[in-house]
């Protein structure tokens, strides 16, 4: 069974920045692509980031510029560099994995950011 754990994290005044790990218990390479989703209260959830077994990037309009996302693939690792946090970057941030149709998904790690 596949399982993906996440850290990284936290609290952060505006305009600081966080890394988020995203560590999978196969191959990363075995997904079709891994990234972040985000869920903020009230809103939808949305795209953060993500990257396919290609290494093509893409992000959500809202991110462009400020967040980065990469891989280590001998630690089985996704990261998500986050830059120049403001508080609409607050939610619960989801990595996930995509096999075909299947995605697999963390547990979520809460990200808050104060003005």
């Amino acid at each position: 069974q596949v399982h993906l754990a996440e850290l990284g994290g936290g609290l952060v005044q505006a305009g600081g920045s966080l890394r988020l790990s995203c560590a999978a218990s196969i191959n990363i390479f075995e997904f079709n692509d891994m990234g972040w989703y985000r869920q903020a209260p009230g809103k939808e959830r949305e795209l953060v980031a993500s990257i396919n077994v290609g290494g093509v990037t893409k992000y959500g309009e809202s991110v462009k510029g400020r967040f980065t996302i990469s891989r280590d693939g001998a630690k089985k690792t996704v990261y998500l560099q986050m830059n120049s946090l403001n508080p609409d970057d607050t939610g619960v941030y989801l990595c996930y994995g995509r096999i075909l149709s299947r995605h697999t998904w963390g547990q979520g790690t809460q990200v808050t950011v104060s003005s």
